[in-house]
């Protein structure tokens, strides 16, 4: 546990539909330098960076690794690149991770971006996102990542008897913690009923059922221990447990289509690694990946936060509130903050880590102190899913 690493700095680029002429290499130089900044750290003194993105295809630009590193002034650092959809922010950090345990570096920096919102026409991009499943045969046929997401929660709610005006109070829940975060895409004071005469998009999501597309970008520099700063100011946070699995990349190949069972398999091997063996006691804040509300339950109970069936009715007694006994998506989520892909999983992380140093943002920081806290994201319908625990160092 000790040879865990720190996160010692980070920074975000407010997720947003950007048309001031600024991209990615804008966005990626802010937040590198100022992760660097955040962390005390030198950029000679990075050993590694890994760059995270959903896909060459939105921004246009392909192999952009190397390119990026010339933008931020670290040509000749070695460098990697992680694309695996919306996990790939998560699975970038599990890079870092593994980069700082096997020695290969001792300090990394770890970049997520995307231009989804603002690049290309809004069809092309429901069309690439419907190619990141089966391609051949769902893709090119017209599936998109909606009716697919609309399929399994239609599962979950024929066995548990999940209702709308509950999907809906996610809806109402992140965008309103949304309005508290200068990082989030949407914020907005709605209503159930306000969501439920949203316009239909596929049963039973509805629009403000789903979340938004984004641009942006986030950046975190994690150290082993030993090589970390020296800093004061504030405590210290430590990634404690990293766990992936995948499931069948086609709902039909599934036994349970509404259940996220990947996802459950890659919370016990983070829960194993940080020493978590019982989440619903021992986790106090959580940042998961709400591409559509009924995702979010559907994440709430793989990741053994609720059994089985009964996160919606948690949720809609207030556990998951910002001032509720378990704060899920207090950065408002995707469907809140925003949905870059590539860099979700990141500002998750930085989210997450500002809440256990006591430094988020003040009215979803509500004075509370976390001690341990999870991020989750995935690809697909829950079929690449990655899982970290972070700890503050008392």
């Amino acid at each position: 546990m000790k040879s865990m690493p720190l996160v010692v700095g980070s920074a975000v680029v407010p997720f947003r539909r950007y048309r001031d002429g600024s991209g990615p290499r804008d966005w990626v130089r802010t937040v590198a330098g100022e992760a660097l900044s955040d962390a005390a750290i030198d950029p000679a003194d990075i050993d590694a960076v890994i760059i995270a993105s959903e896909t060459d295809f939105l921004s246009l630009q392909l192999v952009p690794a190397p390119l990026l590193l010339d933008e931020i002034g670290l040509s000749g650092c070695a460098v990697s690149r992680v694309e695996t959809g919306g996990a790939s922010g998560g699975n970038a950090l599990r890079s870092g991770v593994m980069h700082i345990l096997s020695g290969f570096a001792r300090r990394v920096l770890i970049i997520g971006y995307e231009h989804a919102a603002s690049h290309l026409a809004g069809d092309d991009v429901r069309l690439l996102y419907g190619l990141s499943f089966d391609a051949e045969l769902e893709g090119w046929a017209g599936a998109t990542a909606t009716m697919l997401y609309a399929l399994s929660v239609q599962n979950h709610m024929v066995r548990h008897g999940t209702t709308s005006e509950q999907l809906a109070a996610v809806s109402v829940k992140n965008h309103w913690n949304a309005c508290d975060n200068p990082w989030a895409h949407k914020p907005m004071t709605i209503t159930v009923d306000d969501v439920l005469a949203s316009p239909m998009v596929s049963t039973p999501y509805r629009m403000l059922d789903c979340s938004l597309i984004s641009d942006g970008a986030a950046a975190l520099v994690l150290a082993h221990p030993d090589a970390a700063p020296k800093q004061t100011e504030r405590p210290s946070v430590r990634v404690t447990g990293s766990g992936c699995a995948t499931d069948t990349v086609r709902l039909g190949d599934r036994d349970q289509p509404g259940r996220f069972s990947a996802k459950e398999r890659s919370a016990r091997q983070a829960y194993a690694m940080a020493g978590v063996t019982d989440p619903q006691r021992q986790i106090e804040v959580v940042e998961l990946y709400d591409a559509y509300t009924g995702a979010e339950l559907q994440a709430i109970e793989a990741l053994g936060l609720s059994p089985a069936g009964e996160a919606a009715a948690r949720l809609c007694d207030g556990v998951f509130d910002r001032d509720g006994a378990l704060p899920v998506n207090l950065s408002g989520g995707l469907i809140g903050q925003g949905g870059a892909p590539g860099a979700v999983g990141l500002a998750q992380a930085i989210t997450v880590t500002r809440l256990l140093e006591g430094r988020y943002w003040s009215g979803l920081q509500a004075g509370r102190s976390y001690r341990r806290g999870v991020t989750d994201c995935h690809a697909g319908v829950a079929t690449v899913n990655v899982t970290h625990v972070f700890e503050r160092e008392d």
